[in-house]
């Protein structure tokens, strides 16, 4: 019997097509990672993410009004640390006049509506690029779950809406939730990375930050493949983004995402708070690679794939193409 349902009928032209479109993108699906540098009027590119800079404070709060203009609600932010000033404590991620605690309150001043969620992660700060305190070789959970509350509670005091723990220690959540009310915030939001892998997708992000492991005078960890989630592994990302929300995480996080987009559904399906998907850095270097060779078309293959991080089941998305994309659409 020959099809009496043609698909086609709905795919005619544009107007067709956009009234059964069963996924949107608006500007206030995206948040905007941020990368801040000491000093004043400094702009400098990061060579493997072109279009993507480390600012100072001041021009930060330039970029971040315009960014709201675009229809942006969100900014994630991560501190470009002077060497001096790193350890294997941490202690500079918690003093109230550091470069993030500054950034907050400038970012909070000039555009309070702007939703701020700062980094939580001791790489930035640390002498060995881990993600917390190396004793005995490796990252000690305990020790750095009682930094990386200092840490939060600090990011609230200068005004934060919400903080990002991205270091993937157990039961960091919790103990960030317990310290958070116990300073009287209670209002300050969590945004655990739940499921974050130890991917090689994050290369210009660490070249960004130089938070990457380095070698050292006593043994540490090669890599971070004890504290990140193996990519081979499906089930595991929806038991740490369960356990995640029993501690009361509000908004849980899968990194990377293009490549993981059935963990992002796995996730989606499994919980009852909002998902957010980091569009990460070598998935914007590579598309933004292809173009500049002329294999791709930048725009188009962009927004394909933040089309799909939404279908997949994302509230929200961390991403690099932000700007570029709010600006396509408000078009």
């Amino acid at each position: 019997m020959f099809p009496l349902q043609r698909g086609r009928r709905l795919r005619i032209n544009e107007s067709i097509r956009s009234l059964v479109r069963e996924t949107t993108l608006s500007p206030s699906d995206f948040m905007f990672p941020m990368f801040i540098a000491e000093g004043e009027n400094v702009k400098v590119e990061i060579p493997s993410m072109p279009g993507i800079f480390r600012r100072s404070i001041d021009l930060t709060v330039e970029e971040v009004e315009e960014l709201f203009a675009l229809g942006i609600r969100a900014v994630n932010i991560y501190v470009k640390v002077s060497e001096n000033l790193k350890d294997n404590t941490g202690k500079e991620a918690w003093n109230p006049n550091g470069l993030m605690q500054q950034t907050i309150r400038a970012i909070k001043e000039a555009c309070p509506e702007m939703i701020v969620m700062p980094d939580v992660a001791l790489d930035p700060y640390s002498i060995y690029g881990h993600d917390g305190i190396i004793a005995n070789g490796d990252v000690e959970n305990d020790s750095t779950n009682d930094a990386l509350v200092k840490m939060a509670v600090s990011h609230a005091e200068a005004g934060a809406d919400f903080v990002a723990p991205s270091d993937m220690m157990d039961g960091r959540v919790l103990r960030l939730r317990q310290g958070l009310d116990a300073a009287g915030f209670h209002n300050v939001g969590i945004m655990s990375y739940s499921a974050k892998y130890a991917s090689a997708f994050y290369g210009p992000f660490r070249d960004a930050l130089d938070s990457a492991p380095k070698e050292a005078d006593v043994v540490v960890p090669k890599d971070k493949k004890t504290y990140q989630m193996d990519y081979a592994n499906r089930i595991e990302a929806v038991k740490e983004a369960l356990w995640d929300v029993e501690e009361g995480a509000d908004m849980v996080m899968v990194k990377p995402g293009i490549a993981y987009l059935d963990i992002v559904r796995e996730v989606k399906n499994a919980v009852n708070v909002p998902v957010t998907v980091y569009h990460v850095s070598g998935e914007y270097a590579m598309i933004k690679a292809a173009a500049e060779k002329g294999w791709l078309d930048n725009d188009k293959i962009m927004m394909e794939q933040l089309m799909c991080i939404k279908r997949a089941g994302a509230s929200l998305i961390s991403t690099y193409f932000a700007k570029e994309a709010a600006i396509l659409l408000n078009q």
